[in-house]
């Protein structure tokens, strides 16, 4: 393996179309104009779309780290301009004259060293988008990918739900299963839980009995709302409620999985770090916990997630994390099943879930996601596509 030492960290926004970020999309997209019940929802001005409250306000963040031979490791996260001064200003100085080997101590120095105005949010997600650049480093100087280096395969493909608003064409695409925003929430009474139920008793008659149909509800229920929901939904056989409730209402998720024994119960979406996924374990807050690599501290963290996880029989579904998440759970058993986000306007066909960033992302394939033996995550940027530009380069 070659003993280069890292020389630069690079942090980006894209100027051209749209980031890292996937709710930076244009208005009439599904995932931006779709009434989805959301922590703003009890607010009428800004219920009708989730841009309005600022959804997208920060869009992605690119990360390049680069050795003095030339090679190149990429990584993404949310958090935009904020995120690339975090970075270039604080994080590089962990990385340079470092070998892309020590990953251990890079991460642990990195989180260390943000805990004063870190643990949770914006400084996690540029933690994650360096690691995950230092894996593709990792995997590139081995010859290897990622999954090889976490152990290699332990299933030759993934299985893959869709994240849509047509499940019947997701069904008919192969995906083994679908989940659908939520609409409405508790600000919308009693005629936005029937048009709740309502949408799920149209989804379950397009699909058929078999195929497994989820709700992701966004941070935005309460528990006496969640219990009537799940109840109303009962005879349309719902596999889980995802995210009901703010990610901080531990006792609250804790109660729901306790009371309601009619589905499924998932989160960690937005929960950071070992830690934090720790205390969901230990308050037995979900059945399926669902970190995104790009959010949670990287691959470097993710890994002993799953492993935690996997002490307790959870399994552990990632949210939309795209390639960075199939290496992991190709890598673990207790990682079953892929979320795909279907990121066409009208989620009327597959298209790469991180856009234009990426010029050869891997799409499904009846049903199934099947890696390529490609160093690294497998992918290489978009260079010639994207506007990137450093923020925290003086002009």
């Amino acid at each position: 393996m070659k003993r280069a030492k890292i020389v630069e960290v690079r942090a980006y926004v894209n100027d051209a179309s749209r980031g890292a970020d996937y709710h930076f999309q244009p208005r009439g997209h599904w995932i931006i104009d779709t009434p989805i019940a959301n922590p703003m929802s009890i607010y009428e001005g800004y219920k009708d779309s989730r841009v309005s409250w600022g959804i997208n306000a920060l869009g992605g963040v690119i990360v390049e780290v680069e050795l003095e031979d030339g090679t190149i490791g990429v990584g993404i996260s949310t958090g935009g301009e904020p995120a690339c001064f975090i970075i270039e200003r604080h994080l590089k100085r962990f990385l340079v004259g470092q070998s892309p080997r020590d990953i251990e101590v890079i991460w642990d120095q990195m989180w260390r060293a943000t805990l004063p105005y870190g643990r949770k949010g914006l400084a996690i997600h540029a933690i994650s988008a360096v690691d995950l650049a230092l894996w593709d480093l990792l995997g590139k100087l081995r010859d290897e990918p990622v999954y090889a280096l976490l152990g290699g395969k332990t299933k030759d493909k993934l299985p893959m739900y869709a994240t849509t608003i047509r499940p019947d064409l997701a069904q008919e695409m192969g995906f083994h299963a679908a989940k659908l925003p939520l609409m409405y929430g508790p600000a919308d009474g009693i005629e936005g839980l029937k048009k709740n139920v309502a949408l799920m008793e149209k989804s379950r008659a397009s699909v058929g009995p078999d195929f497994r149909l989820m709700f992701d509800c966004y941070m935005s229920l309460t528990v006496p709302y969640t219990i009537d929901l799940a109840k109303a939904l009962e005879p349309y056989d719902v596999y889980w409620l995802e995210e009901c409730l703010p990610p901080d209402d531990y006792d609250g998720c804790a109660e729901l999985k306790a009371t309601v024994s009619s589905c499924l119960f998932t989160g960690g979406e937005h929960e950071y770090t070992r830690y934090g996924h720790r205390e969901l374990i230990a308050r037995k807050c979900f059945d399926i916990l669902q970190p995104d690599l790009t959010w949670v501290g990287g691959m470097t963290e993710a890994r002993r997630i799953v492993a935690m996880a996997s002490a307790y029989d959870i399994p552990v579904i990632p949210h939309g994390s795209g390639i960075f998440a199939y290496h992991l759970q190709v890598a673990f058993t207790n990682c079953p099943m892929a979320e795909f986000l279907m990121m066409s306007p009208a989620a009327d066909e597959m298209a790469p879930i991180f856009g234009d960033i990426f010029i050869d992302e891997p799409l499904p394939q009846d049903g199934y996601m099947h890696l390529p033996d490609k160093p690294g995550w497998g992918v290489e940027l978009n260079r010639d596509g994207l506007n990137l530009r450093r923020p925290s380069v003086a002009d």
